[in-house]
């Protein structure tokens, strides 16, 4: 149990990793958007900073999330639909006009590409005058998680830790405040995980890159200290508010007992919070304003550092802009109204707090144990253990919906017999068809030699085992080389991963 003479600021953390919290600075107000276009994002961008956001988190589309140009015929239906496309550095110049890299945090939601897409943000902020030096941001770069819970993968598990090591090493000297993954429970809670799995897996995935970084020559008290998490926010209110102190923990201990870390800051659970996507209904979908409000009050009792609140009709579409700002809106009023941010740690020696921090940490570790006896992570993942115990718990959980022993409002209790719908954003085909001409002009205008010999230099690279890649990457991106040609060139040296 925390001990009720533990400060927040001090090993292990679980009040809080600053000894203030809100009382001296908020989190980051960070609402995750993409769309259509670099050039409709820009806007949506622009107008949520002008509502008070305070970082910007990109959502990408498919065909970029896994390495295809919008030109490959495996793109077809998928161009700007579940996030913004970006092809070449001039997509991402055109995402980020008129915002300055050097005044705002920027978190990317992307993995098995994520190293071309932060040297194409590095391109911009040089171009825009900002040193690397000075960027803040966060790329999720956490593709072991995609193995178990999301599919957006591209190479096999080896390869893939390359990439996130390289990305690792490179920031170590040259980005030193960017925050090099966000290892992600996010993703496995909308899967159908518990609590308990989610920080488990989580943290599991956590060691197998800390063991791979330290493989490579890496210190833990330097890249550890650029570690982050991402953590989802459900409707048990205070099973939430444990789960976030527990993880703080558990990853303390981890950090110092398992790993010799010896700088604070290396033991730091850093997270971001995004309220639950799965926990959203299709039916009376002003409910979900209240869901939303429970969980994100959930983050910020258990100390997340920035959160993203989901809007009320993304059950149905990508959010309307009014459903935006009401989101936003939401994390505005707990922020400045509440109270809750002039207490650090608020709800710590409550009974049900300390005694549910208390049994997800014990839970927590017996779950990295029976993972450590299978011989790590990757083992786990290629043995598909975390995938059954995943599929087992959505299905029971599932199973009470159906029962209703757990009921969900509007949905399977309390349900109006006619349900209006309201009026949802739509992506045109249009922008499709100016993105496939942006395309095709870059590819016929840019120094095709410059080009090509990047992409030679690459796979020279690739096939080079104890190579950093990220440089090549890098200047392949500055050519306007697109994601799918880079992508491809690691593919023909790393192979593609197909589940087995």
């Amino acid at each position: 149990m925390t001990n009720t003479g533990e400060k927040a600021g001090t090993y292990p953390f679980t009040r809080g990793i600053y000894s203030e919290m809100y009382k001296s600075r908020k989190w980051t107000m960070r609402q995750y958007a993409g769309f259509s276009s670099a050039k409709d994002s820009n806007t949506r961008y622009r107008y949520l900073l002008d509502q008070g956001q305070t970082g910007l988190s990109v959502a990408f589309d498919l065909p970029t999330q896994i390495g295809y140009d919008s030109d490959d015929p495996l793109s077809a239906g998928e161009i700007g639909k579940v996030g913004v496309p970006i092809d070449t550095l001039a997509d991402m110049e055109t995402l980020f006009d008129g915002i300055p890299l050097d005044k705002v945090s920027t978190s990317m939601t992307i993995n098995s590409t994520a190293a071309i897409l932060l040297a194409m943000y590095q391109v911009v902020a040089e171009k825009q005058g900002v040193s690397k030096e000075q960027l803040r941001g966060t790329i999720q770069n956490d593709v072991l998680k995609e193995y178990i819970a999301r599919g957006t993968y591209i190479y096999p598990p080896k390869p893939s830790l390359r990439l996130i090591t390289d990305v690792f090493s490179y920031c170590n000297e040259h980005i030193p405040n960017w925050n090099t993954i966000s290892i992600s429970g996010y993703h496995i809670r909308e899967a159908g995980s518990t609590a308990a799995q989610e920080l488990a897996f989580t943290f599991a995935n956590g060691i197998a890159y800390v063991e791979a970084a330290l493989a490579a020559g890496l210190d833990v008290d330097k890249f550890g200290a650029r570690l982050s998490f991402f953590w989802n926010a459900h409707n048990d209110l205070l099973e939430e508010v444990a789960k976030f102190r527990a993880s703080r923990r558990i990853w303390a201990k981890i950090m110092k007992e398992r790993f010799g870390a010896s700088n604070p800051k290396a033991m730091m659970c850093r997270f971001h919070t995004q309220t639950g996507g799965s926990t959203l209904t299709a039916q009376q979908i002003d409910n979900n304003v209240v869901r939303v409000t429970l969980q994100a009050l959930a983050a910020v009792l258990g100390g997340t550092q920035s959160l993203h609140t989901n809007s009320r009709d993304e059950a149905l579409a990508l959010p309307t802009e009014d459903s935006v700002r009401l989101a936003l809106r939401t994390q505005q009023v707990i922020g400045f109204e509440s109270g809750v941010t002039e207490h650090v740690d608020p709800l710590a020696g409550s009974e049900v707090i300390e005694r549910l921090t208390d049994k997800l940490e014990a839970e927590v570790f017996a779950y990295i144990q029976k993972v450590d006896d299978m011989g790590g992570a990757v083992k786990a993942i290629e043995l598909g253990y975390f995938q059954n115990e995943i599929g087992t718990s959505a299905y029971e959980y599932q199973q009470e919906i159906e029962k209703q022993s757990r009921v969900i409002v509007g949905m399977n209790q309390f349900i109006l017999d006619e349900d209006v719908q309201p009026e949802t954003l739509e992506v045109g085909e249009k922008a499709s068809q100016e993105q496939l001409a942006q395309l095709n002009h870059i590819k016929s205008s840019r120094d095709q030699t410059t080009v090509h010999k990047a992409l030679i230099e690459l796979r020279k690279a690739a096939s080079t085992p104890d190579e950093n890649l990220y440089p090549y990457i890098l200047s392949a991106v500055r050519g306007y080389a697109s994601i799918g040609e880079i992508a491809n060139t690691l593919r023909d040296v790393f192979g593609e991963y197909n589940g087995s």
